[in-house]
C-alpha cells in the first residue's frame, strides 16, 4: 500500500510552485515527519515532511514547476522496515547495482545511485566524466545535476555542431540560470513599487556615540539575563516605534481612494538568503521589550536562512527596515515593500570628521551612519518624511528617550 507525496497548498494566492531540493534518496527508508523536499513558492521556501513511514519513490525531478495537488512521488508504507537505521537498496537497486558494477569492469564507467543513472540518461550527461563525491567516490543526483544545467527535454543531435548552454574560449564563460519563484516574486514587487508609487527619499546622518556606548555598557548583562544579543536593530525598532507614533501616516497605506491607518506596528524587517531577499515580520514591535524584538528578530533570521519561514512569517507588515550597513553599504536608496508607504535604509557605521557636538567649533572623529526614509509622496508630506526620520535620529544620538517612551 503506497500514500502519494502531493504539492500542498501554500496559501490562497499560491497556484504553483518549483521543487526545490529533494532531501533523500529515491528508494529510501524514511520515518513519519522527515523533511521531504523543498518547495519554492514567490513568497517562501518551506520543506515538505512525510506524512508517513515508508520506502520512498521519486517521480518529479527538482527544478519542475508544479501546479498544487501535482503527485511527485509515493511511499510505501507496506514495505519491510530495514534492519538498521541506514537505508538499505531494495532488489531492484541490487539488480541495478551488480550491472553497474559489470559494466564498470569493462569500461570506464563509475559507481553511481539509481536516480542519478536516471537524470544522467534524461539530460544526456556521460557518468564517466564525471567525479562522484558519494562513498567510495560513487556519483550522486547532485553530481549529475551540477554537470547539466540544460533542460531534459533538449533536443537530440542531428550530427550538426550543437552549441551548449555554457561554452568556454580561455576563461570566458556563460551560464543561465531560471529565476527561482522567489527572485521573479521580488523583481516584480519592485517593478510594482516604482511604477504605482510617487517614490521619493529623504537622508540624513545619525551620530552612533551614545548608542554604541550603551550598547557596550551592557551588551553583557544583557545576554546573561535575557539569552539573546543586544544588538542595533533593536535601538532602531524602538526609535521607529516612537517616529511612527508621532508621525502616524508613514504608518498607513493607500487602499483604493481611501487611506488605511494602523495603530500597531507589525515591522518588517527585510533578511538576505542564498535564496533571495525576504522579509519577515515582527509582530506588534510597539509592545516587545528590546530582548523580545532582539530574540524575534533572530529567531526570524534563522528560519530564513534554512528556509523554514511560513506564510504566517511573512503576511503582513506596516513598515519595513531594511540593513545594507551589514554588506558595506555606505549609502543607497530603498525601495517600497507595498502595500507600505516608508522604508528606512540602514548603512555602515564608519568614523568622520564632524562638529563635536560636545565642543562646538571643534571637529572631532564620531562613528556615523547614513540613514535613508523612501516614503510615497502621496500620502506623506515631504516635511512628514523629514521630521520621522529626524526623529529616528534623535532617538540614536540620545536612546534615553527610548527608555523614557519619547
Amino acid at each position: 500500500m503506497s500514500t502519494d507525496i502531493s504539492i500542498p497548498s501554500l496559501g490562497e494566492s499560491i497556484s504553483e510552485v518549483r521543487l526545490g531540493r529533494w532531501l533523500v534518496q529515491d528508494g529510501q527508508w524514511i520515518e513519519r515527519d522527515t523533511p521531504l523536499v523543498e518547495i519554492e513558492s514567490d513568497k517562501v521556501t518551506q520543506e515538505l515532511p512525510a506524512p508517513i513511514s515508508g520506502l520512498v519513490r521519486i517521480t518529479e525531478l527538482e527544478g519542475a514547476d508544479l501546479s498544487i495537488g501535482a503527485i511527485i512521488g509515493n511511499i510505501d508504507e507496506s514495505a519491510t522496515r530495514p534492519a538498521v537505521p541506514a537505508a538499505e537498496p531494495d532488489a531492484a537497486t541490487q539488480v541495478e547495482v551488480a550491472t553497474e558494477n559489470a559494466a564498470a569492469a569493462d569500461e570506464p564507467i563509475p559507481r553511481a545511485t539509481p536516480m542519478a543513472r536516471r537524470i544522467a540518461h534524461d539530460r544526456g550527461v556521460a557518468l564517466s566524466e564525471l567525479h562522484g563525491t558519494g562513498p567510495a567516490g560513487r556519483v550522486m543526483k547532485s553530481d549529475v545535476l551540477s554537470a547539466a544545467p540544460h533542460a531534459p527535454d533538449a533536443p537530440q543531435s542531428t550530427g550538426a555542431e550543437t552549441p551548449t548552454p555554457l561554452e568556454r574560449t580561455g576563461d570566458r564563460g556563460i551560464r543561465r540560470e531560471r529565476l527561482s519563484p522567489l527572485r521573479r516574486r521580488i523583481a516584480e514587487r519592485l517593478v510594482t513599487a516604482q511604477h504605482t508609487a510617487a517614490m521619493l527619499t529623504t537622508f540624513n546622518e545619525a551620530d552612533m556615540t551614545e548608542t554604541i556606548r550603551l550598547r557596550k555598557a551592557h551588551k553583557d548583562e544583557f545576554h546573561d539575563r535575557f539569552g539573546v544579543k543586544l544588538g542595533f536593530m533593536s535601538f532602531f525598532a524602538k526609535a521607529v516605534v516612537s517616529a511612527l507614533r508621532a508621525y502616524p501616516a508613514v504608518n498607513a497605506w493607500i487602499d483604493g481612494d481611501e487611506v488605511e491607518y494602523h495603530d500597531y506596528v507589525d515591522l518588517s524587517v527585510a533578511v538576505g538568503t542564498e535564496r533571495g531577499l525576504v522579509v519577515p515580520v515582527v509582530r506588534n514591535a510597539d509592545r516587545l521589550s528590546f530582548a523580545e524584538i532582539e530574540s524575534e528578530i533572530g529567531r526570524l533570521a534563522e528560519e530564513a536562512r534554512r528556509g523554514r519561514l511560513g506564510m504566517d512569517d511573512l503576511a503582513g507588515g506596516t513598515f519595513t527596515i531594511s540593513n545594507g550597513g551589514v554588506y558595506g553599504s555606505m549609502m543607497s536608496t530603498p525601495i517600497l515593500n507595498p502595500p507600505q508607504s516608508a522604508i528606512l535604509g540602514l548603512h555602515r557605521i564608519s568614523k568622520r570628521a564632524v562638529e563635536d557636538p560636545e565642543i562646538p567649533g571643534t571637529i572631532s572623529l564620531r562613528p556615523m551612519m547614513y540613514l535613508a526614509v523612501s516614503y510615497d509622496h502621496r500620502i506623506i508630506d515631504g516635511s512628514e518624511a523629514v521630521g520621522f526620520l529626524v526623529h529616528i535620529k534623535e532617538c540614536i544620538e540620545s536612546p534615553e528617550r527610548l527608555m523614557l517612551g519619547m
